[in-house]
């Protein structure tokens, strides 16, 4: 079918943008001076990054005075890099943001608004998130689409698709009116979340009200592929042709990806043949697409020959395509190959990313090269990268596996600064690791990085909050336990976790 449908797309494409906030991250446990074999150095603190530690160690009574004393010029630009840093701190990130809500000359972005907006959102404090656009309005500072789109993915991930349709339905009873690239967004928000159907269904109600483009059609057709549904992407690609709309670069990037992701080597490599017979400009997002899925799927050598394929092409690989082969290598070859592979980026002037870094991070400590892999971390900061909070949760939880928990929690202790706050994951990890040796100071351990996790805006899970609570009586633990469960009766823990 898609011979029919291949047309040679127009150079320039528009591509579906979507919001994302990125974020950042702290605790506070005794560990021998010999954790780690090698020091991940830390750099010069920089503003925002001292203004985080500020607050995290500050007492919310003081705070309010802490922030009216400290000699820092507020701007919009350092507040909304705090709120970053203090991203994995959701109560802390809104203390501040309230506080200095009361400062004398400072008044809040609408930028500000939206990451306090989005860390509510993530904390389910849904009634401060209406509050905060309600003031939002007040000071005439939005609320804008953006507003919109960050509330609606916030609902769509914690598993209320209905209610982010809702808040798209209901944006200009707020004052901010529905346009394309709203639709989009919904569009992209449902089926980034894998309610696909339901927003088939609204492109269906509204494509005509909107006039749906090339970025609509591309969105839907990524999440019938995203639900390994090509043949339902196939019939996208046809409507567009029929209604007169250019496939895109876009399009068929996307239809190439969705069958690697279905497992259909056969069909994609006919896909990509058709491409080059029909002419269309192969871009170097093709060529990728075609190195990490043979890749992935375990066809090394023929990932290889289209990476070779495309320089002899005249397409400069980019930093995806040799992050894509280097996670190939990592995964289905050899670590070893990875970092010649890697060097030879370098060499070439390419300048590694957070993602090229935590590929070789994760195939260094996969096959056991745990201090190659702390030694990598400390090579990040040459090329202006920061470690994630994802590149200390795979050195964490590769060091606990190894039975080398007190290098993971001296991992967890540099998280500390500031800098790379822990998430939800982290704690997860640790909190796991520390019944492996069934000691009773290991679950005094986990009781501590529960409570701090839950001070933190994180939910436990029903079966975390409970493995901890029984560990900690079994090993003695009664009074630190009665703790914890009073700790939930005041409310600090959902009480929907029935213990």
């Amino acid at each position: 079918m898609f011979r029919r449908l291949l047309v040679k797309p127009p150079e320039l494409s528009s591509k579906a943008s979507h919001l994302h906030l990125l974020s950042p991250p702290k605790p506070r446990f005794w560990l021998p001076s010999h954790a780690l074999t090698t020091e991940v150095q830390p750099s010069s603190a920089s503003e925002d990054a001292t203004v985080a530690k500020l607050i995290l160690e500050s007492d919310p009574g003081s705070l309010a005075e802490t922030l009216e004393k400290s000699p820092f010029r507020w701007t919009p630009e350092l507040v909304d890099k705090v709120l970053k840093r203090l991203w994995n701190h959701g109560p802390k990130a809104l203390q501040f943001f309230k506080h200095l809500d009361r400062h004398p000359t400072y008044i809040h972005s609408s930028s500000s608004y939206e990451h306090a907006i989005d860390i509510a959102a993530r904390l389910r404090e849904y009634n401060t998130v209406w509050a905060l656009v309600g003031r939002m309005r007040a000071l005439r500072h939005g609320p804008t689409p953006r507003t919109f789109a960050i509330i609606a993915e916030r609902y769509a991930t914690g598993g209320k698709a209905h209610r982010a349709v809702k808040v798209f339905l209901s944006m200009h009873e707020h004052g901010c009116r529905q346009d394309l690239n709203s639709f989009n967004t919904i569009l992209d928000v449902l089926c980034k979340t894998k309610r696909v159907e339901m927003a088939h269904n609204l492109f269906k109600i509204f494509k005509g009200r909107f006039k749906c483009d090339s970025v609509s059609y591309n969105i839907m057709a990524n999440g019938w592929c995203l639900i390994k549904r090509t043949p339902m992407a196939l019939q996208v690609l046809k409507e567009m042709v029929e209604r007169g709309i250019n496939p895109t670069m876009v399009t068929y990037n996307t239809l190439l990806k969705g069958y690697f992701r279905s497992h259909q080597l056969r069909e994609a490599w006919e896909f990509f043949l058709e491409m080059k017979k029909r002419k269309c400009e192969i871009d170097v997002v093709t060529y990728t697409t075609m190195v990490h899925g043979f890749g992935v799927a375990g066809e090394v050598k023929k990932s290889k020959r289209v990476f070779d394929e495309m320089v002899r092409a005249g397409v400069v690989p980019s930093v995806a395509t040799y992050n894509a082969l280097i996670q190939v290598l990592c995964k289905k070859d050899n670590v070893q190959n990875a970092l010649v592979v890697f060097e030879e980026m370098v060499g070439k002037g390419l300048v590694p990313n957070l993602t090229t870094y935590n590929v070789v991070i994760r195939g260094l400590c996969h096959v056991g090269d745990m201090e190659k892999a702390v030694e990598f971390m400390g090579r990040m900061e040459e090329h202006g990268v920061r470690p994630s909070v994802q590149t200390y949760n795979v050195v964490i939880r590769y060091f606990c596996d190894a039975g080398e928990i007190e290098k993971g929690l001296g991992m967890f202790e540099k998280m500390g600064d500031g800098s790379c706050l822990p998430n939800l994951d982290t704690y997860n990890i640790l909190i796991s690791a520390m019944f492996v040796r069934k000691k009773s100071e290991d679950l005094v351990v986990a009781g501590k990085l529960l409570m701090e996790m839950v001070d933190r805006g994180f939910l436990p899970r029903k079966f975390t909050f409970n493995r901890v609570l029984n560990g900690l009586l079994l090993t003695g633990n009664q009074d630190f336990a009665q703790e914890i469960l009073r700790m939930q009766k005041c409310g600090r823990v959902l009480r929907h976790l029935k213990l």
